[in-house]
């Protein structure tokens, strides 16, 4: 299903596209790379300074300095094969070399000039990110917001189709939590804590609002994030077009519910509606 009044936006598109949110009071974006070049398999346009996300947060930068900008750190959308880090030669996930790479690419969105990076890919050690931003003369000024709570939902289709990063073969399942495992998800929560993280997220939402509560128990002090994700909207959208309810009553009601469940912080594609109707 299409992700319906979403779009992927060229750099020579998105001041343009963000000027009225900005005026209406839009705060905060997050950025996906989605390559018009050729794919490889060590993800490496992610942190090509010429690329898509590089490129993007030097232009937010400029015209909108005020702007927050999160950066995903994966390479999904830039592997040919789709999955999120590097391969050994059986197909597994190499997860030391992998974190590598995601450490440099994160360091390389903060030189650019982002305020925060998501590691997305569910492989990190988040101390070796927040290490080469140490590095790097950054972690005062960058903030890590740990995927802490990622599941192998059946609710991101829409986005990987969107973002090119189907994977080619098997899927994520061996690097994502269970939909039914609370307690691995409060492990993963607990370590990303240890390790240094900023601000937890959980993902999707309104399914594992449990875990949203959970996390906002375990760790008082920090920004709890939940991410709305491209199938919660898409259904929702689905529902509406067939007279199930009204778009912003059932909008409002999901976001008023994640709040509810201790989020500090949602992530949604409504956030242009959003804008228009709080």
């Amino acid at each position: 299903m299409d992700l319906i009044n979403s779009y992927r936006w060229g750099i020579n598109k998105l001041e343009s596209f963000l000027a009225p949110l900005v005026n209406k009071g839009l705060a905060a974006v997050m950025l996906f790379g989605v390559l018009s070049v050729a794919k490889d398999l060590y993800g490496t346009e992610a942190d090509n300074p010429a690329g898509p996300v590089i490129s993007a947060i030097r232009l937010l930068k400029y015209h909108f300095p005020s702007l927050f900008i999160v950066c995903d750190v994966c390479l999904c959308e830039y592997t040919l094969h789709g999955h999120c880090g590097w391969l050994r030669e059986d197909g597994t996930i190499d997860n030391e070399a992998s974190v590598r790479r995601l450490s440099q690419v994160a360091v390389r969105y903060a030189q650019a000039g982002a305020n925060a990076v998501a590691p997305s890919d569910m492989l990190a050690a988040y101390s070796d990110i927040i290490h080469g931003l140490i590095e790097a003369s950054l972690s005062h000024k960058v903030m890590v917001m740990s995927y802490s709570a990622k599941f192998a939902s059946c609710l991101y289709g829409p986005f990987r189709i969107a973002a090119n990063s189907k994977p080619s073969f098997g899927d994520r399942k061996s690097y994502q939590l269970p939909p039914s495992s609370r307690g691995l998800a409060r492990r993963a929560i607990m370590r990303d804590i240890s390790e240094g993280a900023d601000c937890i997220i959980i993902k999707p939402a309104t399914s594992y609002l449990d875990i949203v509560s959970e996390a906002a128990k375990i760790a008082p002090d920090l920004l709890i994030a939940t991410y709305h994700v491209s199938g919660e909207y898409a259904a929702i959208h689905a529902a509406v077009k067939a007279g199930v309810y009204d778009l912003k009553t059932i909008v409002l009601e999901n976001l008023e519910c994640c709040l509810r469940a201790g989020a500090g912080i949602i992530i949604t594609y409504f956030t242009p509606e959003c804008l228009n109707w709080v």
